[in-house]
């Protein structure tokens, strides 16, 4: 295949595409045993005669895995079976000991679900969800440890997967981009999976076809194996498109096989031909009972299940009157909506609220390079402060530069008694205002008559010279108001 990007015209063909959506679960131990399912390990340290696949070890399912399951089929609109079983899927490889992998075939935990996803035209696609399974992990064979050996790493062997397998409704890079987005947002608000690609937490294998355009015929499928960033699926999948109908146009027939993307080289290349399913003996494992759900753990899980990102984003629109953008980044990030439900219920203006989470706040956790849970100002003391801003009691400029700064270190601290030992409140005294702009009225005599023949510009200036002289505790319409009185007088 080539390694420069194909050129030919595709306006004649259509992408048809499938993604498999691997997501490790965020359990403590392994689908099935108590090895540790964390991530970082030094070589082989989570490890036991279950990971190991040593004759006589027998498989025990952990029950937490079959409710994180639950969860993520509930968020994308599935079916919960609840009579569902394990199956052995028999292949060879280095990082799979026991020889077979324990999986879902026949009757998966999950199935005919769907999800929309927004795209950037503002649109939604609809996307079907066949079927969750769940699975365990395999190992990691390592290839660069050694120049004449492979060394195998079975840490994740064991670790809980679950399997979103899409219908073939995907019609674009952007929209298989945006469902992975999507998916990792839920995975990670409904605390499934951390999400992390880069660390393996959330793979891809995409499968990718094309047909010419009007057809209703499904193409010869190849699957793009392990992609592990959002973007490089785009840049995987717009290749592939490119090069299936480059092999179509010039009479070729594509070979349904397995495909690697070079992320460098930002092409694919084959790794081996596409194993049919039968190629991989499925039967049910012998070790393992059936799961079986019943009506009051489904209807339990159900009912602890949390309003979802966009429920919450339709319902900040609705009730506040924001922008779609504003509320998706309130939605998307769990912590800071949790941030946000919290400091709601002691503050004045919640418009303000979100004003101030998005823009003063977002621009203070940027730069001390945090996220709002390691941010030291608790939301009741931050709902005490825009208060105090909105009822004309310390400027925002006090607030921001000198009030949040003091809170940060005072963790139990009233911000208004704060604002008070800090000699930060507004001064309401009129006179003594009244003083300050007379001092600054006579130090600026030229730009006072230049002001008085049409040079409006120039209130600006005095108003900020107030303001240094009242130490920013001057309320700035009153200041405009009575500096307006004096210069029109």
């Amino acid at each position: 295949m080539s390694t420069t990007t194909i050129a030919r015209d595709t306006s004649n063909f259509e992408l048809v595409s499938g993604l498999e959506v691997h997501v490790q679960l965020n359990t403590q131990s392994k689908i099935f045993c108590s090895d540790s399912a964390a991530f970082g390990a030094g070589p082989n340290e989570h490890i036991s005669t279950v990971s190991l696949g040593l004759p006589g070890a027998l498989p025990k399912l952990n029950k937490e895995v079959i409710e994180k399951a639950m969860r993520i089929g509930l968020a994308l609109n599935c079916e919960i079976n609840q009579y569902n079983f394990f199956d052995r899927k028999n292949y060879f490889y280095a990082d799979l000991p026991k020889g077979y992998q324990i999986t879902q075939d026949n009757s998966p935990i999950c199935k005919n679900g769907y999800i929309n996803v927004r795209l950037a035209d503002g649109s939604e696609k609809k996307i079907g969800i066949n079927r969750i399974h769940l699975e365990e992990d395999a190992g990691k064979s390592l290839h660069d440890q050694d120049e004449n050996f492979s060394f195998v790493d079975l840490n994740r062997a064991g670790v809980p997967l679950i399997e979103i397998v899409t219908e073939p409704d995907i019609r674009s890079s952007e929209e298989a981009a945006a469902l992975l987005t999507e998916i990792r947002q839920l995975v990670r608000f409904l605390d499934v999976s951390d999400g992390n690609m880069e660390e393996g937490s959330l793979r891809c294998d995409a499968n990718i076809s094309i047909r010419e355009k009007g057809s209703t015929t499904f193409g010869t499928r190849c699957e793009v194996k392990n992609v592990n960033s959002i973007r490089n699926v785009r840049r995987a999948m717009d290749f592939e498109f490119g090069r299936q109908v480059e092999v179509v146009s010039t009479g070729g027939q594509i070979v349904q096989s397995t495909l690697n993307f070079d992320a460098d080289a930002g092409t694919t290349s084959p790794m081996r031909s596409k194993e049919e399913a039968n190629d991989y003996r499925y039967f049910p494992d012998p070790d393992l009972p059936p799961v079986v759900i019943s009506d009051e753990w489904l209807a339990r899980v159900k009912s602890a299940m949390p309003v979802l990102p966009k429920e919450i984003a339709a319902n900040l629109i609705a009730d506040l009157g924001i922008s779609p953008a504003e509320a998706a980044v309130l939605a998307d990030d769990k912590e800071l909506y949790k941030y946000y439900a919290t400091a709601l219920l002691h503050v004045n203006h919640p418009k303000n609220l979100i004003n101030w989470l998005l823009g003063n706040i977002r621009a203070i956790l940027n730069e001390k390079q945090i996220e709002i849970a390691a941010y030291s100002v608790s939301p009741l003391q931050l709902a005490q402060t825009i208060n105090l801003v909105d009822e004309k009691k310390i400027s925002q400029q006090n607030a921001i530069q000198q009030l949040l700064p003091a809170l940060e270190k005072e963790l139990q601290a009233n911000a208004a008694d704060l604002a008070k030992q800090l000699n930060l409140m507004i001064v309401e005294d009129v006179d003594a205002i009244s003083s300050l702009i007379d001092e600054v009225l006579s130090k600026y005599q030229p730009q006072v008559e230049a002001y008085k023949k049409g040079k409006k510009g120039v209130l600006g200036l005095f108003v900020g010279e107030v303001m240094k002289l009242a130490k920013g505790k001057a309320d700035a319409k009153k200041l405009n108001e009575l500096i307006l009185e004096r210069l029109e007088a």
